[in-house]
């Protein structure tokens, strides 16, 4: 145990210490091949013998394990997970290992976020004349378009009157509590007419659009789901306001669908959001950064396919250096997290005490 538990700043200390030198101070560096930017190996954290089951990415000073662990981090995750200790305990030991001025790096950290980046200044040519600085001249520009994911939904002015009963519900296991806490319900007119709507909010919490799933297998030429024309999907996580109103400590999952979704939330687990597929857009990864912090825990749950391994890969390698996380990956093909039980949720740790 580290002599007395001080703050340190987490960032400033992710920049000072490289996984490189966290690998050589447990004698275990050796073990690790280099790449062009990247150390494989057997994982030390689950004492893996495989020589490709953990890598580190050395530009990002991150660190993945394909195996037994399921997931991947910063290095200070690592010492955590190596040490069996939270992140401000394997921060002091850090700090100790490797001889840090502790005031020094929270100061430089707390100036680094003060100071705005200056633009370089243009060198004048060998021979040019010294010129004195002048505005330049204004010229007529066409603004750029921003990319259509990142141009948030406009809040809707209504709401959708909506049935709150129907076979569908019972079919797929829905209580009427998640019915009510969902605002769910039959729709039967206009564009999500013959449907079950779900609303979508934003990170406001404010009711941006719907979804519209059809109520059992649909006919040829409509699709499963619909949303609403011009809606952005990229632009929303599912339930994410609800999701940050959860007490901080708890792990933020991140699942594919609606109904994963709701179907954790009947099993207690209410810290829970989707990205309405298996892939995470530039917007629902700022969200996400929003909504968490560098001593979160993000769980990361897909569908057992090969969309939702690739998403699932790809979650883990952006969100890796933001926060702790974790991948729970099914035995069986084609499972889905909204067939969990109460008593799989509890082995896996998902339920909170």
């Amino acid at each position: 145990m580290s002599k007395s538990i001080r703050f340190v700043d987490f960032r400033a200390l992710k920049a000072a210490v490289k996984m490189e030198q966290v690998l050589t101070h447990y004698g275990i560096a050796e073990q690790f091949k280099r790449g062009n930017d990247s150390l494989s190996g057997p994982c030390p954290i689950h004492k893996g013998t495989h020589p490709t089951q953990f890598r580190v990415s050395i530009s990002k000073n991150c660190w993945n394990c394909f195996s037994d662990c399921h997931c991947g981090g910063n290095v200070l995750d690592f010492v955590a997970r190596m040490e069996k200790v939270d992140a401000n305990e394997a921060a002091n030991r850090m700090v100790e290992w490797f001889n840090l001025d502790i005031e020094k790096l929270n100061a430089e950290s707390e100036r680094a976020q003060r100071q705005p980046n200056p633009k370089p200044e243009a060198k004048a040519k060998p021979g040019a004349p010294a010129r004195t600085a002048q505005p330049p001249a204004q010229k007529p520009t066409t603004p750029k378009a921003e990319p259509k994911e990142s141009v948030p939904n406009k809040p809707l002015g209504f709401a959708l009157k909506l049935v709150n009963q129907h076979p569908y519900f019972a079919e797929r296991g829905l209580t009427p509590k998640t019915i009510a806490e969902f605002g769910l319900g039959y729709c039967d007119k206009g564009v999500m007419s013959g449907r079950i709507a779900i609303p979508i909010h934003n990170i406001k919490g404010e009711l941006v659009g719907y979804a519209g799933r059809w109520p059992g297998t649909p006919p040829k030429e409509r699709p499963k789901y619909r949303l609403p024309d011009g809606f952005k999907k990229a632009s929303e996580v599912y339930r994410l306001a609800q999701a940050m109103r959860e007490p901080e400590e708890f792990p933020l999952i991140i699942v594919e669908g609606f109904f994963d979704v709701m179907k954790l939330w009947q099993l207690g687990i209410r810290k829970s959001v989707a990205l309405m597929g298996s892939s995470m857009s530039a917007t629902q990864e700022q969200l996400i950064i929003r909504a968490t912090n560098a001593n979160s825990t993000i769980i990361v749950m897909f569908d057992e396919d090969d969309a939702g391994r690739t998403g699932r890969a790809d979650v883990l390698q952006r969100m890796a250096t933001k926060a702790f996380v974790r991948v729970v990956a099914f035995a069986d093909e084609d499972y889905q997290p909204e067939q969990l039980t109460a008593e799989e949720a509890d082995q896996l740790g998902l339920i909170q005490p």
